[in-house]
């Protein structure tokens, strides 16, 4: 079956590759839609990200889609037709933080299209893909594979969300909308917030996070000031949602946070420096947000009812045998936000 393999910086190739037979525990799906995410990306255009780097050619994508087209012995909550979007988070179940429960914690994950562990974990942008059945979640035949495969993205804004508490009533802050950003505006709305606020330095970011549901959006590259309205009388946010990584962004997220609020920490950007005095002074609360677990089931319920507004935030569709073309056009921020490959 063709599978995106990428073999280092700027070196993607379409090749064939042997599914695995179907276990009694397991499904075949043939793919329909793939997500291009800011991880793939950095495999993409850097051969890796920090210390970890390709080291053997890697099947890239873990945001998919598609139809059941066999199932296990012992499968019997699927059925051959199904669409399902598939969970590529395959904990161990027996470590310590399994055990409690702490899946995304696991100290022996394996995550589609990943170079953390060598063996690299294969990913999923390929034509058919032989899943765990517990990997997989149904949904109605009245939703695309399109967006069935935003759940993976919407799971990790739904676990930032989490993270972050109780949002009625809430005035909230999204610093950085790409995809992830985009999804925390709309999930934030959703959860109740008062008030959402989103920064980016791309028009065309905060135009899509505007028709998700912010209700004011600033380009702090151009209007920096505006942002500077926020933080009279000790700051105006309850929550902040730092998803751009930008140690910038994370400063001045601290200068706009009431006392005692919360910042959670979603985007990666490496080391930076915090304002240790005005952490403490005004007593915030920092948080990491690190992938999902159960939230891969709240995103497809959500999805399924339509809850959540996806059509803005879908910006290009590219069948598999142009996916450099499409990870070129997901690489620019100025005219694309999810880029989705089309297997078919």
């Amino acid at each position: 079956m063709k599978s995106v393999v990428c073999f280092g910086a700027k070196d993607l190739r379409i090749e064939d590759r042997e599914t695995p037979p179907v276990g009694p525990d397991e499904v075949l799906v043939r793919v329909e839609a793939g997500g291009i995410c800011g991880s793939d990306l950095h495999y993409y255009n850097h051969g890796g990200f920090g210390a970890i780097r390709i080291r053997e050619p890697m099947i890239l994508g873990h945001e998919v889609a598609g139809r059941v087209a066999e199932t296990g012995a012992a499968v019997e909550h699927i059925a051959v037709g199904d669409l399902v979007a598939v969970n590529p988070s395959r904990p161990c179940g027996d470590c310590e933080y399994c055990r409690r429960a702490m899946y995304n914690q696991c100290l022996d994950m394996r995550y589609y299209g990943s170079a953390m562990r060598f063996p690299h974990v294969q990913g999923a942008f390929r034509e058919a893909l032989t899943a765990k059945a517990w990997q997989c979640h149904k949904l109605p035949d009245t939703v695309s594979a399109r967006d069935a495969a935003f759940a993976e993205p919407l799971s990790v804004a739904l676990h930032a969300v989490n993270r972050a508490g109780a949002l009625i009533g809430r005035r909230v802050l999204v610093t950085g909308t790409g995809p992830i950003g985009a999804l925390v505006v709309a999930v934030a709305k959703s959860h109740g917030a008062l008030q959402v606020v989103a920064t980016d330095v791309v028009d065309a970011a905060l135009e899509r996070a505007r028709a998700v549901g912010a209700d004011t959006t600033i380009n702090v590259a151009s209007n920096a000031s505006e942002l500077d309205t926020f933080a009279e009388g000790k700051g105006t946010f309850d929550i902040v949602v730092e998803a751009s990584g930008n140690q910038a962004a994370l400063t001045s997220a601290l200068n706009v946070i009431r006392p005692r609020g919360r910042l959670v920490q979603l985007g990666l950007g490496g080391d930076v420096s915090i304002p240790q005095n005005v952490l403490v002074a005004k007593e915030i609360e920092l948080c990491g947000s690190f992938r999902f677990h159960e939230e891969f089931a709240w995103a497809v319920e959500l999805i399924g009812a339509g809850r959540i507004p996806l059509a803005p935030l879908l910006t290009g569709v590219f069948p598999i045998e142009d996916a450099v073309a499409a990870f070129e056009a997901a690489g620019d921020r100025s005219e694309s936000m999810k880029v989705q490959l089309s297997f078919g």
